[in-house]
């Protein structure tokens, strides 16, 4: 079922549908490690650094839950995770009925036929690799913030933990 162009009003903003499984099996940082960890790993990367990976908008990560019955959706550091029964259907649905401007980001070529041939708009299609750990920083707007794991700890945070520990676990105060 096609969707009509008259429904469909772009308010500026962007949406980013991710194939999950397809940008953590092409990621050489992701792809030997357990489903769970290849997601966590995905969703965390795309919390910290999505508007840097990517651009501004709204991210939503799609991943295949075909051992799970309807769909399930939780949004982690303020990213949208759906697991969906087909991921592939569940981006189609939700790229056609968007009220921004879509861009999936996908390496499958029948998920961008798929998409081309069912959404009744213009899609954009970015590539696995935007979303991969060592994603060319130097060639994308750099994200503000971090992980300590990536970036080190930020001057002062020693003193800083030390002093909430005193506020928040002083049973006298």
């Amino acid at each position: 079922m096609r969707v009509g162009v008259e429904r469909l009003h772009y308010h500026g903003d962007m949406l980013f549908l991710v194939d999950g499984y397809n940008v953590t099996m092409a990621d050489p940082d992701t792809r030997e490690l357990d489903k769970e960890r290849m997601r966590s790993e995905l969703v965390a990367r795309l919390g910290v650094r999505g508007g840097g990976l990517l651009g501004t908008g709204r991210i939503i990560v799609v991943f295949d839950a075909r051992e799970q019955y309807g769909l399930s959706t939780e949004t982690i550091a303020g990213v949208s995770v759906v697991y969906a029964r087909d991921a592939d259907s569940e981006i189609v649905r939700r790229a056609a009925a968007a009220n921004e401007q879509v861009v999936v980001v996908t390496n499958d070529m029948r998920l961008r036929a798929r998409v081309s041939q069912d959404v009744a708009r213009r899609v954009e299609y970015r590539d696995s690799s935007a979303c991969f750990a060592a994603a060319a920083p130097s060639a994308r707007p750099k994200a503000r913030g971090g992980i300590a794991r990536e970036t080190g700890l930020p001057k002062g945070a020693n003193e800083i933990t030390e002093e909430l520990k005193k506020l928040w676990l002083d049973e006298d105060g």
